[in-house]
Formats: C-alpha cells, structure tokens, sequence
C-alpha cells in the first residue's frame, strides 16, 4: 500500500466541517487515536477493530468519541 493511499474511514461525530469525501483517508499510526483540527474545535476518532471495504480495500473503521476546543 502507497503511503498516501486511504487506510481508514471515519465514522460518527456532528462536525459540519467533514463532509463524506473526506472521511476516508491516509493516517499514519491506524493503531493511535485521530485528532483533527475542523472549524473550532479537535475532532477525536478512536480505532476500532472494524473494518470496512472501500471499492476493494479493506479500511480501518475509527469511531467519533468527542470534540475539545484547543486552548487559547
């Protein structure tokens, strides 16, 4: 697998700023939590043991577990 090629698929959460095109992506450590900056605030995706196929390829599932403001 490319290191640019998508591994993971992000499930969950209430961001209106991921749209679905841009939950499946390319995260380096699919074994550590995801923390994405999205408008306001960190996004925080966990891994699963799930995973899910994506035209073909098999994609780690990560679940929303819940946002933080970054500090000021």
């Amino acid at each position: 697998m490319s290191p640019t090629e998508p591994n993971v698929v992000l499930r969950g959460g209430t961001s209106p700023y991921l749209p679905d095109v841009q939950r499946i992506r390319h995260v380096f450590d699919t074994d550590d939590t995801l923390k994405l900056l999205l408008g306001n605030r960190y996004e925080h995706y966990e891994p699963t043991a799930e995973n899910e196929l994506h035209q073909g390829v098999p994609l780690r599932v990560f679940r929303w577990v819940g946002s933080t403001k970054p500090a000021e």
